[in-house]
């Protein structure tokens, strides 16, 4: 028998600064961000791994400095002189290493925000120096500038991003399914950003609540590589 699908509604993330869960391995990046505008240069880098919370601090910045956000691989020259109107958050700018008009087009709002007295905030997977930025100029400017990593999750960063991430889908599973996931999971922001996603995709399938058979279920396909 064919299985059954579920209605699929979007996840609706909660990006605001009391969603934010604060610990050891964040706190420092978030107090840079909670620094601004005092930042050194008007600019700043964040670093960290996938879902490690770099999107959700430019979102907490961007609502602070009323500043835009746009990813590097979306940035073109004729967009320059407008987004430099204000202050900018440009996401995974390591994105653009193999794109040499994306670099320019960076440079050139680098010196430009600056220049008109606003701030800019950057952010990447690696550190600056594994970024693969070729365009000397630019890759100058941004060793030059401050950088700040997110560092992976402890135990009780890690169960409250479950929790937050799984509230994002309306899903509220009993707390000793989230002390199951974590002693089995990936420990790593992705690997809990993945087995939610499963997780609401299981039981929107089966149209049952996450529990722990549930959540072992999925956790055995992960295993598998299913």
């Amino acid at each position: 028998m064919a299985q059954q699908l579920g209605l699929d509604l979007p996840s609706r993330p909660a990006l605001g600064r009391d969603a934010f869960f604060v610990a050891p391995c964040n706190a420092v990046a978030l107090g840079m961000i909670d620094t601004w505008p005092d930042w050194a240069g008007g600019k700043l880098i964040l670093t960290g791994p996938e879902g490690a919370g770099k999107t959700h601090l430019a979102h907490v910045w961007a609502e602070m400095a009323d500043a835009r956000i746009l990813p590097a691989a979306q940035l073109k020259p004729e967009d320059v002189p407008e987004l430099a109107r204000g202050a900018v958050a440009l996401e995974d700018v390591p994105d653009i290493a193999d794109n040499a008009q994306a670099q320019t087009a960076l440079f050139h709002l680098h010196n430009l925000v600056l220049a008109e007295g606003h701030s800019l905030l950057l952010t990447g997977a690696p550190p600056v120096g594994r970024w693969g930025i070729t365009l000397p100029d630019l890759e100058s400017r941004l060793r030059g500038t401050t950088a700040v990593g997110v560092e992976p999750p402890d135990d009780a960063l890690l169960s409250a991003l479950l929790v937050k991430l799984l509230a994002d889908r309306q899903l509220m599973p009993k707390p000793d399914v989230i002390a199951y996931l974590l002693g089995r999971m990936d420990r790593s922001f992705a690997a809990a950003i993945d087995l939610v996603a499963r997780l609401d995709a299981e039981s929107l399938a089966r149209k049952k609540p996450i529990t722990r058979a549930l959540a072992a279920a999925v956790l055995d396909k992960t295993t598998q590589g299913a």
